[in-house]
């Protein structure tokens, strides 16, 4: 049990709850204190004006000639008349006229005439002469008092006024002015309820009905994303000021000598040809589009944003165009495979060049022998690569490898020591076709200018690893470069190189293998390539 309230207590309320009970309780609060406060007021007022009205009514009672008569002479007829005429026309509870001994001249009720007054607060004012307000009971009951002193014309003091409206009708006044008060604010607080509701659903319309924790982690996704993507990205307002960098676009920036800080600058400022301010503008997108940013080109995509059939900036995506290039080239292999493609077209034409001459010269013989023999000698070319390398991809790209080798004067020597089988799955086969065609292009470019040139590559297998032994008789290398050599970028061959011994050790580290390098100058260089095969671990296993 308490394990299901601690679970109840911990679920989160929605944003429409959450904007309706805060509302809710917002209003509630503001009308109690309200209704507190004008309470407080109306009460307060309608005692004064109950107050003001009994003290008004007994000076004008005080200052009537009937009542002065009736203090000096006695006569008490004339003015209890006068008294009754004059309750008949106010809304009190009595007027009293007394003597000084607070005998009562009028009353009310006329049985009490003659009698003393009862409340004992009129004493103060026939004993001073002044004016009193007070709130006491007498034989009506309690009543408010307001009780004010008579005097003859020499301003002698002869006796008093009273006054009295009963606490009922001053109640009774307050009352009504709450209850006017209490459908207000119940009114008000309808209101509140309802305007509580339709904010909400139009928070939640607004939001697109998604909960605050739903959009902080749509935040938080979004900026992760577009953070970690590779492509540069910036994004624009519709005035042209520039709202968002990822990081590799700052990278970007940084090598086209531009600063990485760049929010809330105009692109125009930043980056004079970015035509983003040209897709806001037409609302057309651009894709592929190449521009020069200082001494880099990149390849942009720029494309409008639209919100409610409005534009409200733009975003731009791009890449340098030498890493795509080199990407595509190294990636896909599809230099590897056009080159080798290539040699062996090359070769095919030669030799075809050959028969046909042999064919026009009518020397068959020697057209025969020359035919047994590139046969032969391709065959055993063939042979010495796929008796014993079953798989396909990787044989194609050894005997592609060696024609192209030949055509650049350079003897590729292939040797597979022991049978390989085809791997079971692609991966495999397509990351060592990356690590034996740039290893292979690698011992090319070294040897290419030696006047023999020779390349010697030994495949075997052993206790379940894949060797590669690739060695070349070229210059060499320095330990500084040896260290080095791995570094994306880094080359000693020219511009836009420098991704070949990079892509080879992600490669290896990408199939869980390890590779070493022996080079000294003048005397060539041997890489080792040492991988584990997928299927020799799956029969270990068993």
């Amino acid at each position: 049990m308490s394990n299901r309230l601690a679970n109840m207590m911990r679920v989160r309320l929605t944003l429409k709850t959450t904007i309706f009970l805060l509302v809710f309780i917002v209003v509630i609060l503001s009308l109690l204190v309200t209704d507190l406060l004008v309470h407080n007021t109306i009460e307060e007022e309608v005692e004064a004006n109950q107050t003001n009205k009994a003290q008004q009514l007994a000076r004008a009672v005080a200052l009537t000639p009937v009542a002065r008569a009736a203090l000096s002479d006695g006569n008490t007829a004339d003015v209890q008349a006068y008294v009754e005429s004059l309750m008949a026309e106010t809304d009190v509870q009595f007027v009293v006229v007394m003597d000084m001994e607070g005998v009562r001249y009028a009353h009310p009720e006329q049985a009490l005439v003659g009698k003393h007054f009862v409340g004992g607060d009129e004493e103060t004012v026939l004993a001073s002469g002044e004016e009193s307000i007070s709130i006491s009971e007498g034989t009506l009951g309690r009543s408010l008092r307001a009780i004010t002193p008579v005097r003859n014309e020499e301003q002698q003091q002869i006796g008093a006024v009273a006054v009295g409206i009963s606490l009922d009708v001053v109640e009774e006044a307050v009352s009504a002015n709450r209850s006017n008060l209490l459908i207000g604010t119940f009114f008000g607080l309808l209101v509140g309820l309802v305007g509580a509701v339709l904010l909400s659903r139009y928070i939640k319309k607004t939001l697109f009905n998604l909960e605050p924790r739903a959009i902080a982690t749509l935040l938080e996704e979004r900026s992760a994303m577009l953070q970690s993507t590779i492509e540069g990205v910036i994004a624009v307002d519709a005035s042209g000021n520039i709202t968002l960098v990822n990081k590799s676009a700052q990278t970007i920036f940084e090598r086209a000598g531009l600063s990485p800080h760049a929010e809330g600058i105009k692109v125009e400022e930043y980056m004079q040809n970015s035509r983003l301010r040209h897709v806001i503008e037409s609302g057309r997108p651009e894709y592929n589009q190449e521009q020069s940013l200082h001494n880099l080109t990149i390849v942009v995509n720029r494309v409008p944003i639209h919100m409610n059939d409005q534009i409200i900036g733009a975003i731009a995506t791009f890449r340098d165009k030498t890493e795509i290039k080199q990407l595509a080239e190294q990636l896909t292999g599809v230099k590897t495979y056009a080159s080798s493609l290539r040699a062996q077209t090359h070769e095919f034409m030669n030799r075809m060049q050959i028969i046909l001459g042999l064919l026009h010269s009518k020397e068959y013989g020697k057209l025969e022998s020359y035919v047994q023999q590139i046969t032969g000698n391709q065959l055993k070319e063939m042979n010495e690569v796929t008796m014993k390398l079953k798989d396909p991809i990787l044989a194609g790209l050894l005997l592609g490898k060696r024609s192209y080798a030949r055509e650049r004067g350079v003897e590729l020597d292939i040797s597979v020591d022991t049978d390989i089988q085809s791997f079971e799955n692609d991966e495999m086969a397509l990351e060592l076709t990356t690590v034996l065609g740039n290893l292979i292009d690698n011992a090319l470019d070294a040897v290419v200018e030696q006047e023999e040139g020779i390349i010697r590559l030994k495949i075997f297998e052993v206790e379940g690893e894949l060797v590669l032994y690739l060695s070349d008789n070229g210059p060499g290398m320095t330990p500084e470069v040896i260290s080095k050599m791995y570094n994306q970028g880094f080359t000693t061959k020219g511009l836009d190189r420098g991704f070949g011994l990079s892509l080879v050790k992600q490669s290896v580290e990408q199939l869980q293998g390890s590779m070493t390098v022996q080079s000294e100058l003048g005397e060539g260089t041997t890489f080792a390539v040492f991988m584990p095969l997928p299927h020799k671990q799956k029969e270990d296993l068993t």
